[in-house]
């Protein structure tokens, strides 16, 4: 299923992930919008461009939660933003070109949930790696199989 509209989780989302979007944007013509609770610099396209929203926690997922619709792609890395799309008939796509599905969230969130349990007792759990080349090219290839 190609997506009709792409929203991107930006204010985590690291910089090269946003320019295969930017790239993909013109080359496809898809709709790429980006939700952030800061100003975003976004290239001239008629395919791109930016929301701020207010700061707060969940503020910028919120608004995705609000405007995404079946069909979507949303760009994330926030387990909880992806599982709540996908119940709404969206794609989820995590930066490091994982697709979040029906079949792998609920595993995704009970991980998620223990690691905060581990941090929140105090067990360094150390935060994820450096997106590496190969991540990006795992990003770009899945967002090109998601846009065909």
């Amino acid at each position: 299923m190609r997506a009709r509209q792409i929203w991107v989780d930006a204010d985590a989302c690291p910089r090269l992930i946003k320019e295969i979007l930017y790239r993909a944007a013109d080359r496809v013509g898809v709709p790429v919008t980006l939700v952030a609770n800061h100003p975003l610099q976004v290239p001239g396209s008629r395919y791109i461009r930016s929301i701020q929203v207010a700061a707060g926690f969940d503020i910028a997922d919120n608004y995705i939660m609000q405007q995404a619709q079946a069909g979507d792609l949303v760009v994330t890395a926030d387990i909880p933003l992806a599982a709540e799309v996908i119940a709404r008939g969206c794609m989820a796509l995590n930066p490091r070109g994982d697709l979040y599905t029906e079949d792998n969230i609920r595993q995704r969130l009970s991980m998620r949930d223990f690691m905060d349990t581990l941090r929140s007792s105090g067990v360094e759990t150390g935060g994820p790696a450096s997106l590496s080349q190969a991540d990006r090219q795992s990003f770009a290839n899945q967002l090109d199989r998601l846009l065909c």
